[in-house]
């Protein structure tokens, strides 16, 4: 199966050599088996006594259909594993509070610049933009890292394109804020040169700017931290896959976010095949083994396991145990 594939750094001995490993997320093309990958590496660690969140930030969610319990309400305990925990973030709530604030701090500016009219309309300009869903899922991502509840968080992402622009945010909210506060700062102090009273006045929407730019700044030190976060892509022998975590490892490392490795899933196993192979099934391993060459040229070193194609489908706590086994053996 993947005598030609030779790993030098397994993901097992991955994790052994990064004890304070704290944020992991895992990525690649839909449909590769991010999800898989990420419930068999929280439930492995969860194992090994760590506290461990499985928290999913793809909209589209299957945590609960891969754990078989509904995990979308909260942290949810996951029947039958010890030390893990599930949530699937629910981003409506996220999107109504942010409304909320939003309507907030506009009223508080239109009164500031003396302007007569209703904030809705502004509000939904504002939260009708189709990056608004996944500004609130980053900013519950953000609350997750940043609260520091369990000893690891293992994060399935949506498909790289996704995961990309969520975790890019970080380096995109830092430039945006420093240009809100340098205005805010301008005209805050023109305010008070025209003002008849020399009080100085309390400045709601500058004092978020500034703990905002704190909270992102806490965010990106994190995301960018060798030895606490790292990201795995997924991907499955065949060549559309390996192209787009290929360009994506390159994006990855401009953000400065550390790459962990690439996992290599669904391989065919000739061992299990027997002696009478269909011809359809010797076709389809014979693609995978010349797509297992390209992955050794592109990822050598990087390649931390090979994960079988499984007999059934891997479901519940027993198949994500005997994945974690073939994911960390």
């Amino acid at each position: 199966m993947s005598a030609t594939l030779e790993i030098s750094t397994s993901m097992r001995r991955y994790l052994q050599e990064h004890p304070d490993l704290r944020f992991v997320f895992f990525g690649g093309k839909g449909g590769v088996g991010k999800t898989v990958m990420a419930g068999a590496t929280a439930l492995w660690l969860s194992g090994q006594g760590r506290r461990t969140l499985l928290a999913s930030t793809n909209p589209v969610h299957s945590l609960s259909g891969l754990l078989g319990q509904d995990v979308s309400g909260g942290h949810t305990e996951v029947s039958g594993a010890p030390n893990f925990w599930a949530y699937e973030i629910d981003t409506r709530e996220t999107i109504e509070r942010s409304k909320r604030d939003i309507r907030e701090k506009i009223q508080w500016f239109l009164k500031f610049a003396d302007i007569k009219t209703q904030a809705d309309d502004f509000v939904e300009s504002a939260t009708m933009n189709p990056a608004f869903e996944e500004s609130a899922m980053f900013e519950n991502m953000v609350d997750l890292m940043l609260k520091r509840e369990y000893d690891v968080y293992v994060f399935d992402t949506a498909p790289t394109a996704n995961a990309r622009r969520l975790l890019g945010m970080s380096k995109v909210y830092a430039l945006w804020v420093e240009k809100m506060l340098k205005s805010r700062e301008e005209a805050r102090t023109l305010r008070e040169m025209l003002s008849f009273t020399k009080k100085k006045e309390e400045d709601p929407l500058l004092a978020y700017l500034l703990q905002f730019r704190t909270r992102m700044g806490q965010a990106r030190q994190l995301l960018t931290d060798t030895a606490r976060t790292a990201f795995f892509f997924v991907t499955l022998p065949e060549a559309l896959p390996i192209a787009v975590i290929t360009r994506f490892i390159g994006w990855f490392h401009d953000f400065g976010i550390p790459v962990g490795g690439v996992i290599v899933n669904m391989v065919l196993d000739r061992q299990a095949m027997g002696s009478q192979v269909p011809e359809f099934v010797l076709n389809r391993m014979q693609m995978q083994d010349e797509h297992l060459g390209t992955i050794r040229e592109k990822f050598d070193g990087s390649v931390r396991a090979v994960v079988p194609l499984f007999d059934q489908e891997v479901r519940g706590v027993p198949m994500l145990s005997r994945t974690g086994e073939a994911l960390f053996r």
